[in-house]
């Protein structure tokens, strides 16, 4: 199987460079599931119901969140019958919506898709270790699901390196989402995970992660309120993570992928 998992898609830039280019890869690299961070898809912040069916129409199998699920309060209703939208799996019992899905693929694998949300430097959550092991438990890998993607959304390397770790033989992968820059550690694991701390955005690079650089370089300069966050919206680049699992859905290969905008294209074959 061929896992192919998008970073953090920001703004209208994100959205077009992933309709565009993602039908063309899928096709051509052969590839089997793809996984997308859409938490800041709809203008920056946020999803709408709209946005999560256009990145499914664009070749996505399931589409993870974040810090930033609720910040377009229809997702609080949608949600509930979007059955490929996963946020993170650690919000308090109650919260509307799925930490975890186990989604069938079109060629009829099931993958579980977990997507947690870190505590360090972020908003107090519930425990991310030990709610992603209940879902690992209850589909886990070889038995249950063909393939395991876990999407750790956080601000600490550190913390997203422990998820990797500790996850490590159980998960097909292990991939950081939040800081929207593409980090260059991808590898597998010793005990068979492919993992990268941070995958990197679908957005502009032209950007201070993904915002237009005025406001973001002012308030550093000046620290003073000011003017709304607004998605930079020059040419975007895609970026992702390509693994390929064996027949154990253990990964044998992992290699970056990032097309288009400023940053250098680099395509596995």
């Amino acid at each position: 199987m061929r896992l192919l998992f998008l970073g953090d898609v920001v703004g209208k830039s994100g959205r077009v460079v992933v309709t565009e280019k993602l039908p063309g890869l899928v096709a051509d690299l052969k590839i089997d599931c793809v996984v997308i961070n859409g938490e800041n898809a709809a203008h920056g912040f946020g999803i709408t119901e709209a946005i999560y069916q256009e990145l499914l129409d664009a070749g996505g199998d399931c589409v993870t969140l974040g810090n930033h699920s609720w910040d377009q309060r229809e997702a609080l209703v949608f949600i509930d019958r979007a059955p490929r939208l996963v946020r993170p799996v650690n919000y308090p019992a109650g919260t509307p919506g799925r930490g975890a899905a186990l989604i069938e693929t079109r060629k009829g694998a099931h993958v579980l898709v977990v997507n947690a949300m870190g505590r360090v430097f972020m908003d107090a959550m519930d425990d991310p270790f030990a709610a992603v092991e209940r879902e690992i438990e209850a589909a886990p890998l070889g038995r249950v699901a063909d393939a395991v993607v876990i999407d750790i959304h956080a601000e600490a390397t550190s913390e997203k390196q422990a998820f990797g770790h500790i996850f490590d033989g159980r998960a097909s992968l292990v991939v950081g989402t939040h800081t929207h820059v593409p980090t260059a550690d991808h590898r597998v694991l010793p005990g068979g995970t492919a993992f990268m701390t941070d995958v990197g955005m679908c957005g502009d690079y032209d950007s201070v992660i993904g915002m237009d650089k005025a406001e973001p370089l002012r308030r550093m300069r000046e620290k003073t309120p000011g003017g709304k966050f607004e998605p930079a919206s020059g040419p975007a680049t895609l970026s992702g993570i390509l693994v390929d699992l064996g027949a154990n859905g253990l990964a044998t290969r992992v290699a970056p992928l990032r097309v288009g905008g400023r940053l250098e294209t680099t395509i596995p074959v």
